[in-house]
C-alpha cells in the first residue's frame, strides 16, 4: 500500500501561534484559499505515492546523509509565485538559516532519487504556503503592507508528512521524523 507523503521542516507552535496573531494584529486577509494553520510548515521534498520500502529507505539514506547541526531559521515577509503581480501562491519567505535548508532540500533530494522518484525539476526556494490563489490576482499592495515577520524558530528535525486529500483540501499528518 502506498501513501502520499512529504518531507518538510514544522513550524513550532510559537512561530506558527505567533504568524497567526502578527496575520491576524494587521487584519490580513489572504486571498484565494487560505491553507489552515496546522498546515504551515517548510517542504523540503514532495514525494508522492510511496511504498513502505521507499519510505524506509528514505529514512534510512537521511539518517547516514543528513548532517547538519540544529539551527536558527529566521523569515522575510511575503513573496508570491509566479510573480506578485500575478500570484497563484502566497507565501512567506526565508531568511536567516536558508542556505542550511538548501542543504537539507538536497539531501533529501538525493534520497528521494536513490529510491527511483523522478529529479525535482525545480529549483529550492524555502517558503511556507499562506494561501493558493485561483484564478490569479495582484497581492502586490498586500505584500507592501505585512512586512517582516519577526520571530525565529530552531530547525532541528525534518518531518515526514502523510497528505490526506479532502473536498476541503489537505490536511498533513506527521508520520515519522530524523533529528539533525
Amino acid at each position: 500500500m502506498s501513501e502520499r507523503l512529504f518531507l518538510a521542516v514544522a513550524l513550532d507552535n510559537e512561530v506558527r501561534h505567533g504568524l497567526a496573531s502578527f496575520l491576524g494584529e494587521r487584519a490580513i486577509r489572504l486571498p484565494g484559499r487560505p491553507s489552515p494553520p496546522a498546515n504551515w510548515h517548510l517542504t523540503l521534498r514532495f514525494l508522492g505515492s510511496t511504498d513502505a520500502l521507499q519510505q524506509d529507505r528514505v529514512l534510512e539514506f537521511l539518517d547516514e546523509h543528513l548532517i547538519v547541526e540544529p539551527f536558527t531559521l529566521g523569515f522575510t515577509g511575503m513573496g508570491a509565485f509566479p510573480k506578485p503581480s500575478r500570484a497563484t501562491v502566497l507565501w512567506l519567505g526565508v531568511g536567516r538559516g536558508s542556505d542550511d535548508l538548501g542543504v537539507i532540500a538536497n539531501v533529501c533530494e538525493e534520497a528521494a532519487v536513490s529510491v527511483g522518484f523522478e529529479p525535482e525539476d525545480r529549483p529550492f526556494h524555502p517558503h511556507v504556503t499562506l494561501s493558493r490563489i485561483r484564478p490569479p490576482v495582484s497581492v502586490d499592495g498586500l505584500i507592501e503592507q505585512v512586512g517582516t515577520f519577526p520571530l525565529k524558530m530552531t530547525v532541528d528535525r525534518v518531518t515526514v508528512y502523510r497528505s490526506h486529500l479532502g473536498r476541503d483540501g489537505a490536511s498533513y499528518e506527521a508520520v515519522d521524523e530524523v533529528l539533525l
